[in-house]
């Protein structure tokens, strides 16, 4: 399925080889191409951090010290090279209604507390439970994630300062039309166009930062009048001052701040923990949730106390840096100390950049982010995979990213659940002394408990029934109550119920009832396996 996901977009730009070993060693070449990807990534950083600042109802420099700090933190520490990290419009959409009813200050406490909670679930490894979202649920995350950046481009064809703040940037204001509109499409094209066509003529130059480049030396050489970074705010400024949340440190400020950091810092993990399957998808690499929960947290503690908004993984700049070439570290440390060159040297020339230049880029990256191959396989697969997959991209557009992956999740658990709910049955026969076997097939949890007792016929057994469960598995409590719910029933019947091939958890849990006879001479003593090493006795196994 990988190549559903990434092919249309490697197929029609034909950039490097997503199969080179991060472990690389940084060689000139190399170095090149992580410096000429850094640079690209940090171009497209810009507008995006003023963009999610005016979204959450902060000033530029705010977005854009987030993503200098949040950005050089987690390329230094992160769970993958490769990843890009910044303010986010998935956190920017929850952080504007604690702005604007306690201001600022109150986000900065907020995003110094979301690093403590992004901390401790790195310490706590909680970050491998990202396993547990299935693949519909990626495919859905990646249309809707491709959505929803192609949607945050629309704000750029409004007239400069007439966008109102919107997550996805489709509020109000005035669309251009006429020759600024037509000039505006026409240089997308031509950005799009140059990424396209260049990895043909050469390599040497990231595609996207050649489509930049151009058309940027066309607009300014021409004098075209178009909407330029600078139309969209000043991004001049010095360096992050340090400065500690000015709030009162009283009880009734923690329960201000903490219901929206436990929102941002699952928002924000969520997010960093799916972009980073993806980039590993395409670099070949594994592991490293927990070190990227790790690296999250302390970037949002830093940048709490350093006047940022916070932030997370951004899959449009991740992918920007990975397929420009990008396979370590200094490609998102370099993206990180550009912007800060930006912010401090280079902001009159970075204002002259045109925006559509950089909305032909993000263009390029709903391109290849959309799962394209996911439209033909909807009539292939599991209907209730198709359903996951477009609830998931639909939710992701409406609502966030957190609630889609969510909603996923559970959607997916329960139609495991029920799927396997349907699969308890038992095969019975008489043996030659007269008891009845029955072999129990499926696994016996919660879901199944009621298909179990429903499979015996408590007044037409004989005086001796054997239950099998060397095809099954006793998986929870439900499970051992509804095997006891049997044994009651046959105890008050004047019948003798034996269970066979049990673990000796589960026989020492259900000889507690009293009326059980345990059938061991062909029980071995079977152990459990859990995570951790723990052993617990409502688990069975065999």
């Amino acid at each position: 399925m990988k190549t559903g996901i990434l092919a249309s977009f490697a197929n029609r730009i034909s950039l490097p080889d997503l199969s080179l070993a991060p472990t690389e060693r940084l060689t000139p070449a190399r170095l090149r191409i992580e410096l000429l990807a850094g640079l690209t990534v940090a171009l497209a950083l810009v507008p995006e951090a003023v963009a999610f600042a005016f979204v959450a109802g902060v000033h530029p420099l705010v977005g854009l010290y987030a993503a200098f700090l949040v950005g050089l933190v987690t390329a230094l520490i992160g769970g993958r090279p490769g990843m890009i990290s910044g303010a986010t419009g998935a956190l920017a959409v929850v952080m504007v209604s604690l702005v604007a009813e306690h201001g600022v200050e109150y986000l900065f406490a907020t995003v110094v507390l979301m690093g403590v909670l992004q901390l401790l679930a790195g310490v706590m490894q909680w970050g491998k439970f990202i396993r547990l979202v299935p693949h519909p649920v990626m495919l859905g995350f990646v249309n809707g994630l491709a959505i929803v950046i192609f949607l945050a481009q629309m704000s750029q064809f409004k007239v400069p300062g007439s966008v109102e703040n919107t997550g996805h940037g489709m509020g109000g204001g005035e669309w251009l039309s006429g020759l600024p509109l037509y000039l505006m499409l026409g240089l997308t094209a031509l950005t799009m166009t140059i990424i396209w066509v260049m990895p043909r003529i050469s390599k040497t130059v990231p595609a996207p930062l050649v489509g930049i480049g151009v058309v940027a030396a066309l607009v300014i050489g021409l004098g075209l009048d178009v909407p330029r970074v600078g139309d969209m705010a000043s991004i001049q400024g010095g360096l992050p001052p340090f400065h500690i949340p000015a709030v009162p440190l009283t009880l009734e400020t923690f329960q201000i701040i903490l219901p929206y950091a436990v929102i941002l810092a699952a928002i924000g993990l969520i997010e960093s923990l799916l972009t980073l399957n993806l980039v590993g998808e395409m670099t070949g690499q594994r592991g490293g949730a927990s070190q990227e929960c790790i690296a999250q947290g302390a970037a949002n503690l830093l940048t709490g106390f350093f006047g940022g908004m916070g932030g997370c993984a951004m899959i449009g700049q991740s992918m920007i840096n990975v397929k420009s070439g990008a396979r370590t570290r200094v490609a998102g440390i370099a993206a990180a100390l550009f912007l800060l060159v930006f912010i401090l040297f280079a902001a009159p020339l970075i204002e002259l950049i045109p925006l559509a230049a950089l909305v032909g880029v993000m263009f390029m990256v709903v391109i290849g982010t959309f799962a394209w191959n996911s439209i033909r396989i909807l009539a292939r697969v599991p209907r209730m995979d198709a359903f996951v997959i477009l609830l998931v991209t639909v939710v992701t557009v409406l609502e966030d990213l957190a609630v889609a992956v969510v909603v996923g999740v559970i959607v997916s658990a329960l139609a495991y659940a029920w799927n396997n709910a349907r699969r308890i049955h038992a095969r019975s026969y008489v043996t030659p002394e007269g008891a009845r076997v029955y072999q129990v097939q499926g696994p016996l949890f919660f879901g199944s408990s009621d298909g179990f007792v429903e499979l015996f016929d408590i007044e037409g057994d004989p005086s001796v029934v054997v239950v099998d469960f060397a095809d099954s598995r006793v998986v929870d409590q439900s499970a051992l109550q509804a095997i006891e719910a049997v044994a009651g029933k046959y105890e008050a019947a004047g019948k003798t119920l034996q269970l066979r091939h049990l673990s000796r958890d589960c026989h020492r849990l259900l000889q507690k009832a009293g009326h059980l006879m345990i059938d061991s001479d062909d029980d071995p003593d079977y152990e459990l396996a859990v995570d951790y090493g723990v052993r617990t006795g409502i688990l069975g196994g065999h």
